[in-house]
Order: structure tokens, then sequence, then C-alpha cells
């Protein structure tokens, strides 16, 4: 699924235009996306949790030239999905 089914779903079944539909989908991901960048957890009960992750920096290789190279640290999502969505798929 695309934004653009998701956006069509919506529209379909609240029965309102695709433009109002997209206006909604937008709103939530930009909410969605504003709060990680202040670094807050997001939790969706019944569908899981966003978390920001922080990882270390490390050292790594080049797969070209083998040759090591560092690599910094960097702030990661990291997404858990509840319990009533794990059951869900593995039924």
């Amino acid at each position: 699924m695309i934004k653009v089914d998701l956006i069509n779903k919506l529209a379909k079944d609240m029965n309102i235009t695709k433009q109002e539909a997209e206006k909604g989908v937008n709103i939530f991901f930009n909410t969605l996306k504003d709060a990680m960048k202040k670094g807050e957890e997001i939790e969706l009960r019944g569908f899981g949790s966003f978390r920001i992750r922080k990882r270390d920096s490390r050292s790594g290789r080049n797969p070209r030239t083998g040759e090591p190279v560092k690599v910094p640290s960097k702030k990661v999502i990291y997404f858990k999905p509840s319990k009533i969505l794990k059951q869900s798929i593995n039924k």
C-alpha cells in the first residue's frame, strides 16, 4: 500500500473527497514527523510505537576499496509493533 492507496481508501470509507482525505493524511504524517523531530515518542494503541534511538559512531569498511572508514553517530527511527498488531498478523 502506498500513500495514494491510503488516501483513496479513506475517501471511500468516510465518504469524503480525495482532496479532504489527502489533507487529513498529510496532517497526520506531518504531525508524526514534527513529534519525531522534537525527539518525542509516538504511541498508537493497537498499532505500535515509534521511538528515536541513537547509534554510536563506529568503524566500518569501504566496500570498494576495503579501507577503514569512520561511520558517524546518528539518530534512527525504531518501530515496535503492538501485541495486538503482531497477533492479528500471525492469525
